[in-house]
């Protein structure tokens, strides 16, 4: 039987970095951006995201990925699944984290995804 990600267990904080083997939790949250407004939504999540590694002690990594004129990933590496609670809310699974003005930018909801990275070695 197949498991989707959000039926896979995710690592606690304290078992992260140790041999076990367990990863840390891959978010991937994607905008749809209207075109005429690409530039300015990359500004507004760039200013707004800088701060998070201070806000978000649990967060371990993140980056923006662009592909105009209109897609901008937002990818967050999480040491444990209580962090993304702490970040995202009881439903980190399924609901992405809006910030507020967000949407007049969007054309589409954000859509959000989870990964764990297997080691190739």
């Amino acid at each position: 039987m197949t498991q989707s990600p959000s039926d896979l267990p995710f690592p606690h904080v304290d078992d992260v970095g140790r041999d076990s083997g367990t990863t840390l939790i891959t978010r991937v949250s994607e905008a749809r951006v209207r075109p005429e407004r690409f530039e300015a939504f990359r500004d507004f999540i760039l200013s707004t995201v800088r701060a998070f590694p201070d806000r978000h002690p649990g967060l371990v990594s993140h980056e923006v990925l662009l592909a105009p004129p209109g897609t901008l990933l937002y990818v967050s590496r999480w040491r444990s699944e209580g962090d993304l609670v702490a970040f995202a809310g009881e439903h980190w699974r399924d609901q992405p984290v809006v910030l507020p003005g967000e949407d007049e930018y969007l054309v589409a909801p954000l859509q959000v995804r989870h990964f764990t990275l297997v080691p190739l070695c």
